[in-house]
């Protein structure tokens, strides 16, 4: 016979094991449900928008209103002042000590002294984000930098992007910022020019830098994936903005704008375009057999 002391340990171990079960039960119940109501998605970025690209229908929103750092999405803008101002693409532009970054440290293979023209440059910064690309682009614009970033914020008023503020051309300060709803509208107007859509979208390019062949692929790998049909692509990362991606996509038979900012693991940003996806394809599939 089991003493007192013993029955008291085995009357908690059962309600231990009792509660662990209900917990089970109840987190399986749940992903069910998830499973089955193609209402949801969960996603790991802290700030999405995913809109139909011809009506402006909001198809899933999370923290649309938030206004948060953007890295290198900053770029589209880069690129957008570039070609708006008619500068001549041909032009050779040497990489200067002045478009080191100073503020991250980050590296690239774009050293002092290498020649490139302005459209190697421009495919660099939307294909691969090299920052030292985006930063000789607008230290070689009409009025310097300064003049640059004037205009990056000019374009952002005419596009009636109120939540958003530039102040540099390489997205590495947190200091650029936006929303949600202000990057649908970059993405839409980017969108209307066919090089930012070619040079966004390019899986890989080679360039000459200081004599020599180097490669250079896209920072999106779902612009190498036979699953996706992508019209436009933009990522970017620094630690205050986390992983970021813009897309303009065909999913689903609709052609949509996807946005998703601060995704706080490596690889989550990929992982929730990949949901969106799903979710899309599930959500379509429900209406036609509903």
């Amino acid at each position: 016979m089991p003493t007192a002391r013993e029955e008291r340990k085995l009357h908690s171990l059962e309600k231990i094991v009792a509660l662990v079960a209900l917990a089970a039960v109840l987190a399986l119940s749940l992903g069910f449900a998830q499973a089955k109501d193609p209402e949801k998605v969960f996603l790991r970025s802290a700030a999405v928008l995913v809109q139909d690209a011809a009506s402006g229908e909001t198809l899933l929103a999370k923290n649309e209103a938030s206004v948060l750092p953007i890295a290198s999405i900053t770029k589209l803008m880069t690129a957008i002042v570039v070609l708006d101002a008619g500068l001549d693409l041909e032009r050779r532009v040497a990489i200067s000590d002045e478009d080191y970054d100073f503020v991250k440290g980050t590296r690239s293979r774009l050293r002092p002294g290498s020649v490139l023209t302005r459209n190697e440059l421009l495919l660099l910064a939307l294909m691969a984000s090299e920052n030292r690309a985006a930063a000789a682009l607008s230290r070689t614009y009409p009025g310097g930098t300064e003049a640059f970033v004037t205009a990056m914020n000019a374009k952002a008023s005419a596009l009636r992007m109120h939540d958003t503020r530039f102040v540099d051309s390489t997205g590495l300060s947190a200091g650029n910022v936006s929303s949600p709803h202000d990057l649908a509208r970059l993405v839409a107007a980017a969108h209307a020019y066919p090089l930012i859509r070619e040079y966004s979208t390019r899986e890989q390019a080679t360039v000459s830098v200081r004599g020599r062949a180097q490669g250079f692929r896209n920072t999106n790998g779902l612009v190498r994936s036979s699953h996706w049909d992508i019209g436009l692509s933009k990522t970017g990362y620094i630690s205050e903005a986390g992983r970021c991606l813009v897309m303009r996509v065909r999913l689903a038979s609709r052609e949509l704008i996807v946005v998703l900012l601060d995704s706080w693991g490596k690889y989550s940003r990929i992982g929730d375009a990949n949901r969106i996806r799903k979710w899309l394809e599930t959500r379509l599939a429900a209406g036609e057999h509903g």
